[in-house]
């Protein structure tokens, strides 16, 4: 594994970059305060601007370490922050990774966060050199595993009552790619 840290990332459509404390007004009006966006996560809605500011104040020191990877997602169309895709565990044992992401609901259908997913893919196996990539979403909430199979991950199974979220003690469904999976399209 080579630790590369949030490194900018560009598609089509979007740019992954680093998050800037003047990203919060985006964030708070784009998903952090949206109850819909925030339904099946793992942390509550924000309640007002000044909560989402305190989380960007946690995690902008972290960016000087090369093992964390917390991408803003911008919208070139509208040069707005309409969501985030991160790192949210490192396993450098088995060079894996497990990603979490959210998005503006006026954007979801379009492809956008299967588009991001797979470039932060394509940089941890390219860059990074992870040799798995895995990410779950609540049973209830199918339209999350959409995505990933876009991106060219598989299902791997439940985990029965393995998590818990915003609506409580919850299902967790489990998909993966492994770097050879991408030799095999």
């Amino acid at each position: 594994m080579k630790p590369q840290g949030t490194k900018r990332l560009e598609t089509d459509r979007l740019i992954l970059r680093r998050f800037v404390i003047e990203d919060a007004e985006d964030m708070y009006q784009n998903w952090t305060s949206d109850p819909e966006v925030t339904k099946y996560l793992t942390w509550p809605t924000h309640s007002s601007l000044d909560v989402t500011k305190a989380v960007l104040e946690d995690w902008l020191p972290k960016y000087e370490d090369d093992n964390y990877y917390n991408w803003a997602i911008e919208y070139k169309e509208t040069g707005k922050v309409i969501g985030s895709i991160s790192v949210v565990k490192l396993n450098d044992i088995v060079d894996s990774a497990d990603i979490g992401y959210c998005m503006s609901r006026a954007l979801w259908g379009n492809g956008i966060m299967p588009e991001a997913l797979t470039a932060v893919i394509n940089f941890l196996f390219d860059e990074v050199g992870l040799n798995r990539i895995a990410a779950y979403h609540d049973a209830n909430n199918p339209k999350s595993g959409r995505v990933m199979d876009k991106a060219g991950m598989r299902l791997e199974g439940v985990w029965r009552q393995a998590g818990k979220n915003n609506q409580g003690i919850c299902d967790e469904v489990w998909h993966s790619i492994i770097k050879s999976d991408r030799l095999k399209k």
